[in-house]
């Protein structure tokens, strides 16, 4: 039987799954750098760039993947934050993300068949680049 979370842990890490949400870059990395895995998920599987990604913080996407942080991976319900990037609309998360390793053919559905859905073929285009 596993012991009940420290409270005190659980509420530093919703403090910085907040952080990768809000785009707050500089506070987000520090934790970081002090040790906070920059490769951290949620209960959901949501890693701190797929919060980034999907609130369209390129900055903190490029800096935590400086950091070692996947710019891929699926949480628990296959999306990638690639996929959400294209969904949102936000093209400068979706640059950090192909430049940090992101395959647009990852999850369900992946970020081509989300494209595919809009109609967004400059950027079929992009990931065929890729």
């Amino acid at each position: 039987m596993s012991e009940a979370p420290d409270p005190e842990v659980v509420e530093l890490a919703t403090k910085i799954f907040d952080l990768a949400r809000q785009g707050q870059t500089e506070a987000l990395v520090a934790y970081v750098d002090a040790g906070v895995p920059a490769g951290l998920t949620n209960d959901r599987g949501d890693s701190l760039v797929m919060l980034a990604a999907y609130h369209g913080h390129a900055d903190a996407v490029r800096a935590l993947v400086a950091r070692g942080a996947a710019a891929g991976g699926v949480n628990d319900r296959g999306q990638t934050p690639l996929a959400g990037a294209v969904f949102k609309g936000s093209e400068g998360v979706i640059k950090a993300l192909l430049e940090g390793g992101a395959d647009p053919s990852e999850g369900t559905p992946s970020a081509v068949d989300t494209a595919r859905m809009f109609g967004r073929t400059e950027l079929l285009e992009l990931f065929g680049a890729h």
